[in-house]
């Protein structure tokens, strides 16, 4: 316990533009390789980059979400290195004057404690391609289909404390420009990767300890499983009286370890200076507040509406609000209950949430439309079902075999309301049950439950649960 973590991440957001940051090639996902990168991408004699406007604009949106400032005027300048997949053998990204300066997050953790990261910065910039390893017998493919995506690179203070702070940060960011739109946040894509500095200092020391920076996590379990092996590794080094060297590290999923890249550069060893084929980016007052003005209802705002408008706990409308599908979803399904947000919110934290997870769907790729299990929810509200065989309603509309009001039709599941059927059945299951009657009447109370369930047997789980409590209590005094 002496030891304190300090960890610090750099997100790569890939912008969602139809073309990428500095040419007109499209950025569509999955095209065979090389054939989406053109002469700019190639870095090819003679071609000259042109910024492309809406990734400006992307940025921006972003900056304002986290109350961070839009530089009036910002520079792109060319980040030297030589590695196969970089065909101009540098990167144009930004440096000295990055486009978004310095904002704030804040994160809530799993027992309900918040914490504010500071964001140091936002810079745009392009990837580079991809190295292919597989399949060359000892050599190496490039794919330059990803040369000249636009990127936005959100760079974090060195706030965090724990790898489940670090995981909070990079899922709220996640959430943030999806709700924003400015990426689709698929990690198994690549659009969404974060690099992790990691370092270990005494506790009650201000110093930084030497840091370590783990590559390309593109999952949140990773991500978590990567700074806890780094941790213990550094402790580790230390304690053995070694010393932490400052380098680059690749994080192997298969073997829960994190192993040797290269050395860690540092900024001149990239040798930065301002790109000569690109103009200063200056933006004006009147298109940052036009961005402005297109913000929609950010994570934050809408957890503290869902609380206030539907009397929701604060977790409940944390999970409601962590996508903004989930959220939008949520608001249709409520909208159809007239005042029942809380049997809205259940069914889609439980049954829906749960269903999605068996099958690994997105809630936008739901069997079940928010306008379909509204429907459902309406025939418990009316007591045309109890929620035990909306349950199974549920499975039915889910497998495709339709909505609420056909499934409940033709597997004939309408609750039994009758007063009077159900207490010719109730007073069936007393007569046959003379000495859990006795015992009842004794104090057992606990085998009121015994009579409910007998009771709800007998009409295949369709009586109506209050009615049952209700008339039982009466005939069992």
């Amino acid at each position: 316990m002496e030891w304190e973590t300090v960890i610090g991440l750099e997100i790569h957001a890939q912008l969602s533009t139809k073309s990428k940051i500095f040419s007109g090639a499209s950025t569509a996902y999955g095209a065979e390789p090389n054939t989406q990168a053109c002469a700019v991408d190639l870095g090819l004699p003679g071609v000259l980059p042109v910024l492309n406007r809406e990734v400006v604009r992307m940025a921006a949106k972003f900056g304002l979400a986290i109350g961070a400032p839009i530089a009036p005027r910002s520079i792109f300048a060319r980040k030297n290195y030589f590695y196969p997949d970089l065909p101009k053998g540098y990167q144009i990204s930004q440096y000295e004057l990055p486009v978004v300066g310095r904002g704030q997050v804040e994160i809530e953790l799993e027992d309900g404690a918040t914490r504010t990261i500071g964001v140091t910065r936002a810079h745009l910039e392009e990837d580079a391609g991809k190295s292919l390893h597989e399949d060359y017998h000892g050599m190496t493919g490039v794919d330059l289909n990803r040369a000249g995506t636009p990127l936005l690179e959100i760079v974090s203070e060195p706030d965090m404390r724990c790898a489940r702070e670090a995981v909070a940060y990079m899922k709220k960011i996640h959430a943030l420009v999806r709700y924003l739109e400015i990426c689709d946040g698929n990690m198994q894509e690549g659009s969404f990767r974060c690099d992790a500095n990691v370092s270990i200092r005494r506790k009650g020391t201000d110093k930084l300890g030497t840091r370590a920076e783990i590559k390309n996590l593109n999952s949140f379990r990773f991500l978590e499983r990567a700074i806890n092996y780094e941790v213990e590794r550094q402790i580790d080094i230390l304690e053995g009286g070694g010393a932490v060297v400052q380098e680059t590290r690749l994080f192997d999923p298969d073997k829960g370890e994190t192993r040797s890249m290269r050395s860690k550069e540092e900024a001149n060893d990239y040798r930065y200076f301002p790109d000569p084929d690109l103009l200063p980016l200056d933006i004006q007052a009147d298109f940052i507040e036009q961005v402005r003005a297109s913000l929609p209802e950010l994570p934050d705002e809408k957890k503290h509406r869902f609380m206030n408008e539907y009397g929701l706990s604060a977790y409940d409308a944390g999970v409601l609000t962590a996508s903004r599908e989930m959220a939008e979803y949520f608001e249709q399904v409520a909208a159809a209950l007239s005042g029942q947000a809380k049997l809205a919110a259940n069914w889609v934290m439980g049954e829906l949430t749960g269903a999605l997870n068996r099958e690994n769907r997105e809630i936008g790729n739901s069997p079940v439309s928010a306008k379909a299990l509204g429907g459902l929810l309406l025939r418990i509200q009316d007591n045309t079902i109890s929620g035990k065989i909306a349950k199974e309603v549920f499975e039915a509309m889910w497998a495709g075999e339709g909505d609420a009001d056909q499934v409940i039709e033709r597997k004939g599941l309408k609750q039994i309301t009758d007063t009077g059927a159900i207490e010719q059945v109730i007073d069936q299951v007393i007569a046959e049950n003379p000495s859990q009657l006795e015992q009842y009447r004794s104090g057992k109370d606990k085998l009121f439950g015994f009579f409910v369930g007998q009771v709800m047997k007998r009409t295949g789980g369709k009586a109506n649960p209050a009615q049952v409590n209700e008339l039982l209590k009466q005939k069992l005094s």
